[in-house]
């Protein structure tokens, strides 16, 4: 059994519960989440619209959605790639949940989506103890972070299934050491892989899209052992229970009341935007509108 750490146990386990739920619909759908985690600034939207525009050359069925504490500028910028793209404010909450997910996923997810990218609240502390339903966890850190990310962030590092190195074309400049960086990843996620990226140079290009794809079609995921009950790792599962906050990390972040706050009807209120209203500006080959859930 999983000793109790503090107070938000429950919160989580609920939201264990939801993400389970949803896990197992998606997937019996055909539709594999894909949760990209990271601070502000790392390169992550650039990343994921390369991606998608590579997805829809190959004739992919994909589709995206990017949270954020305010403004539509990621929404419009992967609107750009033409697959379909929403929007959700979180209305100043420093994280999703499985819930919010699943209540703007509902009438909007094309049924024949195969790949849904969940492009989650810059933040590597919030996000990181919320499972959402994904089936592919992903951490992505630029090269302008410093080598000591994952040592600064364990439970984000730790709990993820691929890590993603961004911005390596200004490596040199910043005088980034890769093999420290490794190291600490390895110190606190085993076995986990480093992929490294540029988006400037096309380093990387369709590699996570191709990673997704396989455990799309069933390939296993690295199984982290960080935050899981004993019970579990006892048993073999590779469902990650994520309750991490009674670690370092969790206190470190000024937006951490949000989490008192979990399941609080003003956070069902998140708005919500998806691409093609009529009544928004055009932005590429898409267009949002902000709509109240």
């Amino acid at each position: 059994m999983c000793r109790a750490v503090d107070l938000h146990q429950a919160v989580l386990a609920k939201n264990d519960a939801t993400a389970h739920t949803l896990r197992a619909g998606l997937t019996a759908r055909g539709t594999t989440v894909v949760n990209l985690l990271s601070s502000p600034g790392s390169g992550k939207t650039a990343l994921l619209e390369r991606e998608l525009l590579l997805a829809r050359e190959r004739g992919l069925p994909v589709a995206a959605l990017t949270a954020d504490l305010a403004t539509e500028n990621d929404a419009v910028r992967l609107a750009r790639s033409g697959v379909p793209v929403k929007q959700v404010l979180t209305d100043g909450l420093c994280h999703l949940e499985a819930a919010m997910l699943h209540r703007h996923l509902e009438g909007w997810l094309p049924d024949d989506t195969r790949l849904l990218f969940v492009e989650n609240v810059g933040n590597l502390v919030c996000p990181a103890s919320y499972d959402l339903g994904e089936s592919l966890r992903v951490v992505l850190a630029s090269v302008t972070e410093g080598e000591d990310k994952p040592l600064k962030y364990p439970t984000a590092f730790g709990l993820a299934h691929l890590v993603v190195v961004t911005k390596t074309d200004i490596a040199d400049a910043v005088e980034f050491d890769e093999a420290a960086f490794r190291a600490h990843v390895e110190q606190v996620n085993p076995g986990v892989e480093v992929l490294l990226t540029s988006t400037r140079r096309g380093q990387g290009a369709g590699e996570l899209l191709d990673r997704a794809l396989a455990v799309a079609d069933g390939a296993p995921v690295h199984a982290p052992v960080m935050g899981r009950c004993q019970d579990d790792v006892a048993q073999g599962h590779t469902h990650t229970h994520i309750h991490a906050h009674a670690g370092a990390d969790h206190h470190a972040h000024p937006d951490h009341d949000h989490h008192d706050q979990a399941g609080h009807p003003d956070h069902d209120q998140a708005d919500h935007h998806p691409v093609g209203h009529p009544d928004h500006h055009r932005a590429g080959p898409g267009a949002m509108s902000p709509t109240r859930s």
